[in-house]
């Protein structure tokens, strides 16, 4: 069994999180994605924070259909105050426990597999989110936690970069990244219909670029890109110019921006959780690795392969004020550090190309 996290990471967002974990403590949550890259880290947290708190346990209902995340075997199944359920939540969900909080962390973010999968990709973020929200509707959440994307900014006018969350977005609604980018915008609509009309608390993350130990080597997103050919001694492919830009927020400080948002942030509101420093481009991103590391990585520049889809954004970065100001939203990991702690990671687990 492949360990998909540091312990030590989870006892770093154990601590940042403290007092959302104890309001958290005696309630049921219902999570779609479990056994996805984030979804690995909320089980994980909540067991841990349950082993110290047996009396008034956060107890987890987990459900995943598997499309891209890792098959049940390669889980723990002890998990104190923790269930699972295989389902695909594009199909009406009943469950028979009172539920206080709901995150629907469900989906397909990887370039790759909603090439793969564009039809599923769609809906998930909108048939799955309203049968979760029609769930809702008949329980009296606390909490209804909506996973949408930084994709729904499109490319945005560098005018907007960092990028607000009032920033209305450029997006191809036929191009080919639309059935995620706009999949993710109608999601959004969704959860605003249904805490206007029928009172539910939803609450919207926009994620930019998260990343940790947990990434699967076929995830073929850039960072676990770069480290299964690391692993494999061939050097790292960066496509066209290397000039296009990112933030990188490492998961422990995604982690605690998620649950704080669960927890306190405003109903009908969205939040932007990422790391907006530093913002670097491709070429940069590869010079980082190599000093994280501490030795030289050769670097070849390529041409998009078929399978990326076109339209990439040229910037990605985040203006987190308002989570900030709200939340108390603070990202403690520096690049270098969360890119030596995932490498170190990664070059132990990969098996490289």
């Amino acid at each position: 069994m492949t360990a998909t996290y540091l312990d030590s990471d989870i006892q770093e967002i154990l601590r940042q999180t403290e007092p959302e974990l104890k309001a958290l403590s005696g309630h049921v949550v219902l999570m779609t994605g479990a056994h996805g890259f984030l979804g690995t880290y909320f089980t994980a947290l909540f067991a841990a924070f349950n082993r110290e708190n047996r009396k008034q346990p956060i107890r987890l209902i987990g459900v995943d259909n598997h499309i891209t995340s890792r098959r049940p075997e390669d889980f723990k199944t002890d998990l104190p105050g923790t269930r699972f359920i295989e389902h695909d939540v594009i199909q009406p969900l009943q469950v028979p426990e009172t539920v206080d909080y709901c995150i629907h962390a469900a989906g397909i973010a990887s370039p790759y597999y909603y090439r793969k999968y564009p039809l599923q990709t769609l809906e998930v973020a909108t048939l799955g989110a309203k049968n979760l929200l029609l769930f809702s509707r008949n329980h009296p959440l606390k909490g209804f936690l909506y996973f949408s994307s930084s994709e729904i900014y499109g490319d945005p006018d560098p005018k907007h970069v960092p990028t607000p969350e009032s920033y209305r977005g450029n997006v191809a609604s036929i191009g080919p990244r639309a059935c995620y980018d706009e999949s993710k915008r109608l999601g959004e609509t969704l959860c605003m219909i249904f805490h206007e009309q029928d009172g539910v608390p939803t609450k919207i993350v926009r994620p930019f670029n998260i990343y940790g130990p947990g990434m699967k080597e076929t995830d073929y997103r850039v960072l676990p890109n770069f480290a299964s050919r690391i692993k494999s001694g061939k050097p790292l492919r960066i496509y066209g110019t290397g000039r296009q830009t990112r933030t990188f927020c490492y998961v422990t400080d995604a982690i605690t921006g998620f649950i704080k948002t669960l927890v306190q942030g405003g109903p009908g509101q969205a939040y932007n959780i990422g790391n907006p420093k530093p913002e670097v481009s491709m070429l940069d991103l590869a010079q980082t690795i190599t000093e994280a590391l501490g030795r030289p990585i050769p670097i070849d520049q390529v041409e998009y392969p078929d399978s990326y889809p076109a339209d990439e954004p040229q910037r990605r970065c985040p203006d987190i004020g308002k989570a900030t100001l709200q939340l108390g939203y603070a990202p403690q990991v520096s690049l270098k550090d969360g890119l030596r702690r995932f490498m170190d990671w990664a070059l132990t687990h990969y098996r490289g190309e």
